[in-house]
């Protein structure tokens, strides 16, 4: 009895990877053994900074919170404990948005809360 072996799959399996791969410099692109591991590679890169991604959007954010608050005489962590505590519930996503694009409605904020 002949040997069987799946071709279709193993190719759609290879042409996957290197479609993956398209774009990639040198060898990259076109050897299935180096896109392997180059897709493999970026496919946990990708993965990881997604995650990283959240983190350093939240840093910027509170950077730019903290240097609209100081203008006003106040530092982030005061304005975060003042706005808790008059139940003002507003993300810091927003808020570093209304600091940056929309100086008075922020003035207000900070007046509200002293």
């Amino acid at each position: 009895m002949p040997r069987s072996v799946n071709t279709v799959a193993s190719r759609q399996k290879r042409k996957k990877i290197l479609k993956k791969a398209k774009g990639y410099f040198g060898r990259r692109k076109n050897v299935y053994t180096v896109a392997k591991n180059a897709v493999e590679k970026a496919l946990s890169y990708a993965y990881r900074d997604r995650k990283t991604k959240k983190r350093v959007f939240r840093s910027l954010w509170i950077t730019r919170i903290n240097a609209a608050a100081r203008e006003h005489g106040l530092s982030y962590s005061e304005l975060m404990y003042k706005l808790k505590s008059n139940n003002i519930l507003i993300n810091r996503k927003v808020l570093a948005d209304i600091a940056m694009n929309d100086r008075k409605k922020f003035e207000e904020i900070i007046n509200k809360v002293k």
